[in-house]
């Protein structure tokens, strides 16, 4: 797991004189180090994992040196692809950064669909120009980019590389309002105009020598196609799912240096755990939880990651949540590259800083399990679909009218009123609503000029990817795994862990597992209200059930007692009417009367100040440190 920065066109002198290795060097503590020739420039901070001596290290070339290739990631399967696809190969090293340089030497880009691992790479072949720049199936490993006529800028984060357009950037005010929508950007949108995304299951692909001829290409899909495997009981798909499960977590075991596991207590990662005792039943197991003191409403996590360690008898450090949110605001901003509002991220950076303590380069996580298996409340609003569409039309809209009436303060109002809030609109329309956290028109509002870009639109476009899935909670999980999981939850567990240099596995992601979950009938996920059924089914064999069928809780923080009672001070500041004015973006009556109704709980708007409070942390250390 490391942090890459690479450069090609014809000005390259730029990055030579400033290479800015330093700015992602705490995603690789271990090693430093950079290559450039006329027209490329290729850096490379390593965290070994594999193969931690030195035959490992990066840039890495070719026997010949007519091939190099750098690497952000792990490939889980790369002893297996050496024996099936390589076995003529003399390699120098055993880590899986070799596997995956001789693989695309041999096979070019048909060798990166074979890959089961997370990743972000550039590979150059000095002799002929050709280019490719790659990111994994699902995105867990973040790439943004520049890309014009002349030249290609790419790196592991933001930070190292938009600083080389300083006065050239502008802002993506279509990219402002996803972010106020969502609390994230889905697809390729940055702030910055000039900075994209690379989409998960891509890569870029062009030579050295005609730059504007790059073109992007998609080499994965996740399978939802239609398909079910309707014919199999209930019994088998349980033991094909924890077959699948236990193969991946024994894959992303694999690591030369300590790993640990994430425990929050809840399903996802009590599993993970749970399998990872099975397979090493005498090894010494560390975990890492949380406490947190408050969740907005949902339950606490602490007591049931204590019975679960009891349970697997397994060590589990309790890392302390208390934080000056004043004072880590603009820091956790910095490090997610992007206005993220979400305070999830602060609880990674304080467990990895704790792991990375002990020694620990590599934790083990929970996350997407809720995407590929179901385990959002927005996916049990489904189960009211058939009820809607009964109802009349002009029913419909009273019951929206009544529903904006009600304060906003209490957790079950909230998700009323979310429920409600599309209830006039299609099917379609109300499930993307779902992800939205803030009305239409309150959005619009808040810009000085009108912002006509539909928020939905990258969700739209992602439908024409799977046109034989009929399923809407499968459309709703497609919708997920490109757009939440990829695009916040797997941005900030990436950024946060590797900033004090821990690498972050997700399990739930292995490739198999993915194409195999994509299969299970939808009543196998969601049953009733029943969330994640078949995995529950799974854990049954694995830890209490006082553990298995608990309240959903969330890996957060009192965001709105924060907004309510602590955050004045930054309020006051970054949403003040003369640093709107001084934006020219927003519309301060608008903001004010956002605050003021959030206050007097007409409105629960406090995520949405908090995205205003990102937007304006991110200006002012991103653009106005660009200009």
């Amino acid at each position: 797991m490391c942090g890459i920065i690479g450069y090609y066109g014809d000005n390259v002198s730029k990055f030579i004189e400033e290479p800015r290795l330093n700015l992602i060097s705490h995603r690789g503590p271990d090693n430093q180090d950079y290559i450039s020739g006329e027209n490329y420039f290729l850096g490379h901070t390593r965290l070994s994992i594999q193969d931690t001596t030195v035959l490992a290290n990066q840039p890495m070339f070719s026997n010949d040196k007519s091939f190099v290739l750098i690497f952000n990631g792990e490939i889980y399967n790369h002893k297996e692809l050496r024996k099936k696809f390589l076995s003529k190969v003399k390699f120098k090293s055993t880590g899986d950064t070799e596997t995956l340089l001789e693989g695309l030497i041999k096979y070019g880009t048909d060798f990166i669909n074979k890959l089961n691992g997370i990743f972000a790479f550039s590979f150059f072949n000095k002799a002929t120009g050709d280019i490719i720049i790659s990111k994994d199936h699902f995105g867990v490993k973040p790439l943004y980019f520049h890309l014009n006529d002349r030249e290609v800028y790419f790196s592991s984060e933001l930070k190292a590389i938009c600083s080389y357009m300083r006065g050239k950037t502008s802002i993506d005010k279509a990219a402002l309002k996803n972010y106020i929508n969502f609390l994230w950007s889905p697809g390729e949108k940055t702030p910055f105009n000039e900075f994209k995304k690379l989409l998960p299951g891509t890569y870029l692909k062009g030579n050295i020598k005609n730059i504007k001829n790059f073109q992007t290409h998609r080499y994965y899909t996740v399978p939802f196609n239609g398909q079910y495997l309707s014919n199999e009981s209930e019994d088998e798909l349980i033991v094909k799912l924890e077959n699948h499960l236990l193969k991946a977590v024994e894959r992303q075991m694999l690591s030369d240096v300590p790993l640990g596991f994430f425990l929050s207590g809840g399903l996802d990662s009590s599993i993970l755990v749970a399998m990872a005792r099975k397979l090493n039943p005498e090894k010494e197991i560390n975990c890492y939880t949380i406490r947190v003191d408050s969740t907005d409403g949902f339950t606490d996590d602490l007591s049931y990651a204590k019975k679960v360690a009891e349970y697997l008898n397994v060590n589990l450090t309790i890392v302390d949540a208390k934080t000056d949110i004043l004072k880590s605001f603009d820091k956790v901003i910095y490090h997610l590259d992007e206005p993220q509002a979400d305070p999830a991220p602060i609880n990674v950076y304080n467990i990895c800083k704790v792991a990375r303590k002990d020694g620990i380069k590599v934790l083990i996580g929970g996350t997407a399990g809720d995407d590929i298996l179901s385990g959002y409340r927005r996916h049990q609003a489904l189960n009211f679909e058939s009820i809607i569409e009964k109802i009349p039309e002009f029913l419909r809209k009273s019951i929206k009218n009544v529903s904006l009436k009600f304060n906003g303060k209490s957790s079950f109002i909230r998700r009323f009123k979310k429920l409600s809030a599309n209830i006039d609109k299609s099917k379609e329309e109300r499930m993307m609503g779902y992800f939205s956290w803030i009305d239409d028109t309150i959005l619009r509002d808040l810009f000085l000029e009108p912002n006509d870009y539909n928020c939905f639109s990258y969700f739209e476009n992602l439908n024409k990817l799977i046109p034989k899935e009929n399923s809407d909670l499968n459309k709703m999980l497609f919708w997920e795994i490109n757009t939440f999981l990829t695009d916040h939850n797997l941005n900030y567990t990436d950024k946060l862990s590797m900033a004090v240099g821990v690498e972050v596995r997700v399990p739930f992601l292995d490739t198999e597992l993915v194409r195999f979950s994509t299969n299970i009938p939808q009543y196998y996920k969601l049953q009733g209200n029943e969330t994640k059924y078949l995995l529950k089914k799974v854990a049954e064999k694995y830890l209490p059930k006082e553990v298995i069928y608990r309240p959903k809780t969330g890996f957060g923080a009192p965001v709105r007692e924060w907004i309510l009672n602590d955050m004045d001070d930054l309020i006051n500041d970054y949403l003040s009417k003369e640093t709107i004015t001084k934006r020219g973006i927003f519309n301060f009556d608008k903001v004010s009367d956002l605050i003021d109704f959030n206050k007097k709980g007409i409105i629960d708007a406090s995520y949405s100040i908090w995205s205003l409070l990102a937007i304006e942390s991110w200006m002012r250390q991103f653009y106005d440190y660009n200009k």
